[in-house]
């Protein structure tokens, strides 16, 4: 048997990603590795974060997912510091696609690939770069909350997040392009989900955007929040925001906090343009609720006529429709996300003319 680090020269990074002590960490939803692999055996080890053991997570540790050509091939909840995937016993050599993607989103738990165990004779090279890149901020609906438990009625778990089944990866699949997700559960722009009507300043997607993620635990002593994000590493032709959604659990229709909201949201798209000055800004929010889309397109306008900037629109989607399902906490099902990729692939397919 033969171990082959999963360092850059091994693998393409998938989404943000660090490489620490030859390992390979994953935090945001969607992260991970791919690469081809020609060969008869194939392990993948993947190391656990300082809270991967603990007992006390709630079904919440990081949920890894492997892919072969295209297909669910393995799975895992990493509750372990390290745990040994078996994905490929063969008697005659396989040839195929081989990503290695955390499914779950950042805030909980993180991951990290250790190492790749092939037979002897085995090859594995990097996968190729797509053409065309799409970043994607948002919050649950962009992690795929509860994708996998589709009775609304039930709350958060890692283990039925899966963000490979949300429309963000839908999209990017769908227009054959590589992705990167920065999204976070709960997170707006000037509010994170709020029940009672309080503001919650903690959570707040911009506040994250040029860190490498973030997560209440540390990757082995390293915590997301504190990686400064190196902006040359990704560099998307298209960025979708999708956020509001969580914040008119907070301005609930008061002129003041909507207008809040325009106004925090021109300053998170100057901060996108400033660190992606080539990219073309789409901004889409309704899913859940079409509260703020007012608010949203008034901010692109404003922005725009501001600013000159013309490389930026808003795309207003009509809120989920009961007989689609529900996912967990009323989340979109898997049906809806099919549905939002479709408009939104289309959408991106006439401005970008790809």
């Amino acid at each position: 048997m033969r171990k082959n680090l999963p360092i850059y020269e091994n693998v393409k990074a998938l989404g943000r990603t660090m490489v620490k002590n030859d390992k390979l960490w994953m935090c945001y939803s969607a992260t991970g590795a791919a690469f081809h692999f020609e060969g008869k055996m194939l392990n993948i080890v993947l190391c656990g974060d300082d809270r991967a053991a603990d007992d006390g997570m709630g079904g919440n540790h990081a949920r890894v997912r492997v892919l072969i050509d295209g297909e669910y091939a393995v799975e895992k909840m990493v509750d372990q510091k390290e745990i040994r995937l078996e994905v490929i016993r063969s008697e005659s050599k396989k040839a195929c696609l081989v990503e290695v993607v955390k499914v779950s989103e950042s805030a909980m738990s993180t991951v990290a690939l250790s190492s790749i165990e092939t037979d002897d004779e085995a090859k594995i090279r990097p996968a190729e770069n797509k053409k065309h890149i799409i970043e994607f901020a948002g919050d649950s609906i962009t992690c795929g909350y509860g994708v996998d438990d589709e009775v609304a009625e039930h709350n958060f778990k890692t283990d039925t997040e899966d963000a490979t089944k949300a429309y963000a990866y839908l999209t990017a699949k769908k227009l054959n392009a590589d992705y990167s997700l920065v999204s976070l559960s709960g997170y707006g722009i000037i509010s994170g989900f709020s029940g009672d009507g309080e503001r919650r300043p903690d959570q707040l997607l911009p506040t994250y955007y040029e860190k490498m993620g973030f997560c209440y635990g540390s990757m082995n002593g390293v915590y997301p929040q504190d990686v400064q994000w190196d902006f040359k590493q990704i560099v998307p032709d298209v960025v979708v925001i999708n956020l509001g959604t969580n914040d008119q659990s907070f301005t609930r229709g008061k002129e003041e906090l909507c207008e809040e909201y325009c106004a925090e949201y021109q300053r998170f798209i100057r901060n996108i343009r400033k660190n992606n000055p080539n990219a073309y800004i789409l901004c889409m929010l309704g899913v859940m609720g079409e509260a703020l889309c007012p608010m949203a397109q008034k901010a692109v306008d404003q922005y725009r006529a501001e600013t000159g900037d013309n490389r930026i629109s808003f795309h207003g989607f009509t809120e989920q429709l009961p007989e689609d399902g529900r996912a967990a906490d009323w989340h979109p099902s898997q049906l809806t996300h099919r549905k939002v990729a479709e408009k939104l692939s289309a959408i991106i397919q006439e401005i970008m003319k790809w």
